[in-house]
């Protein structure tokens, strides 16, 4: 689950994770496997590849787990699928935009499972181009404010990241926020890097330019979609534009 708010970015990410993590396992070794095919198996020459095994570590992905995927990718050992990226695009209740990251080797199964998913749970698909101008293509990353040298400041923060490219810094509490356009991800997140300061994640994300204010009943409605199309193991990110109060999700619990 991907989304733009304090919520989106904190509790529910984790709960995903710590819930479904056989299935977020397999989708992190699907995207080192492409990162490798794409741009080689060497992680120091292929940021995209570095990313993947990062974000695959952080979520305790077993070493000999990465280092197969990355040698089945770049044609080291064999086994490799062939995946291939679509997007689809729909709504959910209430008018909220969702977009849907696919990364399958049968696009007819990923069609179904997608359509499948948002019609059983009140959502509807979307012609290509209706949802996505919605959305910017942007760097996330996402700063805890814990870290190992001790409580890390918003100023602190700025000083490293704003000559690297970062456009924007948001706290939400336990972390922080830092927006950049996609193509200076990498060397927004290599400023973390020297300037020892930890991250949990850094990827290139669609960000809702108008957000779409929901109640429990509507963040409900939303979750139940997003749950159902993550389930799916061709999904890779879901994407939308609702947003909801802290008061509102201590209600949806």
């Amino acid at each position: 689950m991907s989304g733009h708010s304090k919520w989106a970015t904190t509790k529910h990410k984790k709960a995903a994770i710590d819930a479904k993590r056989g299935k977020m396992f397999a989708k992190l070794i699907k995207n080192i496997e492409v990162a490798a095919r794409t741009g080689g198996g060497d992680p120091a020459a292929n940021p995209t590849l570095f990313d993947a095994i990062q974000k695959a570590k952080k979520t305790s992905v077993p070493n000999d787990n990465i280092d197969r995927a990355v040698k089945r990718g770049s044609g080291a050992e064999a086994g490799g699928a062939e995946y291939q990226n679509i997007t689809y695009e729909g709504y959910a209740p209430g008018g909220v935009a969702v977009l849907i990251e696919c990364l399958t080797d049968n696009k007819n199964r990923a069609a179904g499972e997608v359509r499948t998913a948002m019609n059983r749970n009140g959502g509807q698909m979307a012609d290509a181009g209706s949802v996505s101008y919605l959305f910017n293509r942007r760097g996330v990353i996402i700063v805890p404010k814990d870290q190992s040298s001790g409580a890390l400041t918003e100023d602190d923060l700025l000083l490293a990241v704003l000559e690297a490219g970062a456009e924007e810094v948001n706290d939400y509490g336990e972390s922080f926020e830092v927006l950049t356009e996609a193509t200076d991800l990498v060397a927004v997140r290599t400023a973390l890097q020297e300037n020892e300061i930890d991250y949990d994640s850094a990827d290139v994300s669609f960000v809702p330019t108008l957000n779409v204010e929901v109640d429990a009943d509507g963040a409900r409605k939303v979750l139940r979609i997003i749950d159902a199309l993550e389930d799916s193991d061709d999904v890779q990110n879901v994407y939308s534009n609702f947003d909801a109060s802290d008061e509102v999700m201590a209600e949806v619990g």
